[in-house]
């Protein structure tokens, strides 16, 4: 069972919101919210990045909520975190996570471990392409 604390885990094939993501996390007993929010830059590799394309593994939602539940402890209020699948362009939103807790460091701490173990644990793969034609596989 998922711990009710965990108020969004989702991959979307659409638009990404990070109201909605602060609103899932949002609590009165929360002083605190760690925000992050990934966005398509315009380059990777000194290369200049002309769109790219998320694709996620099946069970990726199921990973999505083992990694939220992983950064839950006495002092995390709510976790939210939405990743973003399909074709992206430079500018969209790729993913937001969110985490309240009753004071800011807490909730930045627990922010920073779910972004970086959700990239590392969830099986979301990018095919990035470049202005110069060429394209790459990240992630796999």
């Amino acid at each position: 069972m998922t711990d009710p604390r965990i108020t969004l885990a989702d991959i979307r094939d659409e638009p990404l919101s990070v109201d909605e993501v602060l609103a899932a996390v949002s609590d009165p007993q929360a002083g605190g919210v760690g925000l992050f929010v990934g966005v398509v830059r315009d380059h990777d590799h000194a290369k200049d990045v002309r769109g790219l394309e998320y694709s996620a593994h099946p069970s990726a939602i199921d990973e999505l909520r083992k990694v939220a539940s992983a950064v839950l402890d006495e002092g995390i209020t709510k976790v939210a975190a939405v990743h973003r699948v399909g074709a992206l362009a430079v500018g969209d939103l790729a993913v937001v996570v969110a985490v309240s807790a009753p004071h800011r460091g807490p909730a930045l701490d627990a922010c920073h471990r779910l972004i970086d173990d959700l990239k590392v644990r969830v099986p979301i793969w990018k095919h990035q392409s470049f202005a110069d034609g060429s394209d790459e596989w990240v992630g796999l």
